[in-house]
């Protein structure tokens, strides 16, 4: 709770920072909000404790997750120096949208009670479809905002409608009495909870870019500023996610067998979708914006495995996507500003021009691709031995073993263009020191989770 009141007290405060004549001090304002906010929130560990009458629970799973969000935009706003440079964008605007998400962020993975989620989801995605069209200028920004904002509506009210339906079916939208309704129906289930359980199942899979559900997110992704690309990919996917298991193992474990097929689907589809689509690509963002979908695949595994080890699955993988992540579109949009282009020949010769881009870049794209020594590997293995704890399940496994090893031609491709594709008498990307030392200690992190993973998969 003390994350939600700093996060909102923040943003608020930011907003009036904004009237200062000069934007340099946003970007540290914002850097030391949120750094206060992570140090608070480590304060909630082994401290349960509800609110609003049992609508809200901040536990160990609640407070873990939120240090992931928290931490991945720590570590992304040193990328939005271009904002702090240029005079016409709003940038106290921009970053109290993003503090203000993360209060939406937060309460998704902090919910008890369904209306707590959906006004989490609400939250956050209101300052989302705003932040996809705020580059004004560009009429892919203006289209991806559209785009977000009304396919968003549509699967918004889906959610709504499936939660309306369950409170029908039993007279509670408390998750826990949900459960142990559903428990003492000795597995006789009627069709109001069915039909609400499969809405509640689209309308989230919408909101993690789930295939079928996905097609909304490689426009947008394209489209959006990339600072905010990079955002919706890994906090708003990470918050869905961990909502999404949350809701299935309190509210909806009894009637594990009724939705683990349709799951199963839902899962295999994505990562066949996503694998599959990044590998077509020409532009390097379209790419990573299938592979976004690909991973929500991965993460998805996690869940439908629903054993002791899925949570700890998807904390850890939801922080070895984030950390990659961030430094891959970090390094792209630098690459983007200063040579006006996202395919993959813009980074032709990377590796010789900036040598330090080019290793983080590789870094990145080696943990996507679950290669050994970086978070990524271990992230995958997870998610895989969680999998594997049913038997008859190998098959999926094996699919998505096939689809990682297609994942890793894509991701390589731009490690190719880097060091073996010469540059075009390119000059030297220009990188201030700052951004300089976030993508060093992005790399770090992403190695040492790597070599170490137990620092953080035994923490729930």
């Amino acid at each position: 709770m003390t994350s939600i009141i700093l996060l909102s007290l923040f943003g608020i405060v930011n907003l009036f920072v904004g009237f200062a004549n000069s934007k340099k001090i946003l970007l540290p304002l914002a850097l030391l909000f949120l750094a206060v906010v992570f140090g608070a929130n480590l304060f909630s560990w082994n401290d349960t404790q509800s609110y609003f009458s049992n609508m809200l629970t901040i536990d160990n799973y609640s407070v873990a997750f939120t240090g992931i969000m928290v931490l991945t935009t720590l570590l992304m706003l040193p990328f939005s120096q271009r904002y702090v440079d240029d005079r016409d964008e709003n940038l106290a605007e921009f970053y109290s949208l993003l503090l203000f998400s993360l209060v939406g962020a937060v309460m998704m993975v902090s919910y008890e009670n369904m209306l707590m989620l959906f006004v989490g989801v609400e939250i956050l995605s209101i300052a989302m479809y705003v932040l996809a069209g705020s580059d004004k200028k560009s009429l892919r920004s203006n289209e991806a905002a559209l785009k977000y904002f009304l396919m968003g509506s549509f699967f918004t009210g889906i959610l709504l409608f499936g939660i309306v339906l369950i409170y029908g079916a039993t007279g509670t939208f408390n998750i826990t009495e949900i459960g142990a309704a559903q428990a003492a129906t000795d597995g006789v289930i009627n069709a109001m909870f069915l039909l609400g359980l499969l809405m509640v199942i689209i309308g989230i899979s919408f909101k993690i870019s789930a295939a079928p559900f996905h097609f909304w997110a490689p426009d947008v992704y394209e489209g959006s500023p990339t600072f905010f690309t990079s955002f919706m990919s890994t906090v708003v996917k990470t918050a869905g996610v961990a909502a999404f298991y949350k809701l299935m193992a309190a509210a909806f474990g009894a009637s594990y067998a009724s939705w683990f097929p349709t799951l199963v689907a839902i899962t295999t589809l994505t990562l066949v979708v996503g694998n599959v689509g990044a590998l077509v690509q020409t532009s390097v963002k379209r790419m990573l914006a299938y592979s976004s979908i690909s991973h929500a695949g991965y993460l998805l595994m996690a869940l439908i495995a629903f054993n002791q080890h899925s949570d700890s699955s998807i904390l850890f993988y939801s922080l070895a996507y984030s950390t990659a992540t961030v430094a891959a579109f970090g390094v792209m949009g630098m690459v983007k500003n200063q040579r006006g282009g996202e395919v993959y020949e813009s980074f032709n010769g990377l590796g010789r021009t900036n040598p330090l881009l080019a290793f983080a870049m590789t870094v990145a794209m080696c943990s996507l691709g679950g290669i050994p020594l970086t978070a990524g590997f271990f992230a995958k293995f997870f998610v895989f031995a969680a999998v594997l704890q049913d038997a008859n399940m190998m098959w999926l496994v094996v699919i998505a073993v096939l689809l990682a090893a297609v994942g890793i031609y894509y991701y390589f491709r731009v490690v190719i263009a880097m060091y073996l594709h010469p540059a075009e008498e390119q000059e030297p990307i220009q990188v201030n020191s700052f951004s300089s030392f976030m993508l060093i200690f992005i790399t770090v992190l992403t190695i040492l989770l790597g070599i170490a993973p137990a620092l953080v998969s035994d923490m729930i």
